[in-house]
């Protein structure tokens, strides 16, 4: 089964058990670099043939120990005789990535395998967003590719109270009195212009090293520092971000049911989910009916200049 969706330039393919064999015991006949790397618990193991693409994993992601047994794995290459495309197994869970070397992919898909395997084993759910703490409730930020979420998130990271667990990808476990979110990359992979928009960032991306994308794998706690940076919140709000030249209000709250349909009609913001059936898109509904329902949901307009949203926002979140 081929997935295509509109937002990604690659397709996604279900496989089954014998295909991935086939093909895996094919392609590790390569030298391969090979990596392991802890994402909330799950160990997920690259083999690439791309130095670039083992280095940023080591550099993004908490390592894991090498003689750990993997629960999922990511075989990385190219094969200039294919198109750019993944192929998936869901019950090894294991992803064959071909002629991908944008690393912002490669990473989007290891989180999704480890999401996989904490949404089928223990109702562990993934949000494609930013997540911060805000003077000690969690604020996550979704939206689509390209309309502000690094921009904002980072923006919010300079005021007083602010803390990082994630800028792209966050975990959340529900439970009866709370909803805990949890960080999942150990650095994260920013583009270079973040320096432009917000120049309290500028001698951070001066030390990077760019890739040629234009996006480099940084650590912000040579900005926030140590304590700026923190594994795990109590989830309160969400602000959706959308970008609409023609809507003249900047920020307004949203009731749960307005908030869910955005989402859902958006496939929750995360095109790098790697099934999408019934079953799944169920489990996801039910997660997100509950967090928008057990917190206050706000829209921001990302077409008006981006000091005035942040402002918005912050006002919004702290009140």
């Amino acid at each position: 089964m081929l997935v295509r969706d509109c937002s990604l330039p690659y397709a996604i393919e279900i496989i089954d058990v014998e295909t991935k064999h086939r093909l895996w015991f094919e392609l590790v006949k390569r030298p391969l670099f090979t990596r392991k790397a802890d994402i909330y618990g799950c160990c997920i193991k690259l083999l690439t043939d791309n130095r670039g693409v083992s280095d940023l994993w080591s550099d993004n992601l908490y390592s894991a120990n090498e003689n750990m047994r993997s629960h999922g794995r990511l075989l990385v290459v190219d094969d200039p005789a294919q198109p750019p495309h993944v192929k998936y197994d869901p019950y090894t869970k294991t992803a064959l990535v071909f002629n991908i070397d944008y690393y912002g992919w490669i990473k989007s898909v290891a989180l999704a395998v480890a999401g996989e395997i904490l949404e089928d084993s223990h109702e562990i759910y993934s949000v494609h967003g930013a997540a911060l703490d805000v003077n000690g409730s969690g604020v996550a930020i979704v939206a689509g590719s390209g309309v502000g979420k690094t921009t904002h998130s980072w923006g919010m990271l300079r005021n007083p109270g602010v803390r990082l667990l994630a800028d792209d990808w966050f975990f959340v476990r529900v439970y009866e009195r709370s909803l805990l979110a949890y960080g999942s990359e150990k650095n994260c992979y920013v583009d270079a212009d973040l320096g432009q928009i917000w120049k309290e960032y500028q001698h951070m991306l001066d030390r990077a090293v760019f890739d040629k994308r234009g996006r480099a794998v940084v650590n912000a706690r040579w900005v926030v520092g140590n304590d700026g940076v923190i594994p795990m919140t109590v989830m309160k709000k969400v602000v959706i971000l959308k970008r609409d030249q023609s809507d003249s209000t900047v920020l307004r709250e949203l009731e749960p049911e307005e908030a869910f349909e955005i989402l859902l009609k958006n496939n929750f913001y995360n095109p790098h989910q790697l099934v999408n059936d019934v079953r799944k898109t169920a489990l996801r509904s039910n997660f997100f009916r509950n967090l928008l329902k057990r917190s206050r949901v706000f829209l921001a307009n990302t077409a008006h200049p981006a000091a005035e949203v942040q402002g918005e926002i912050f006002h919004a979140v702290t009140s």
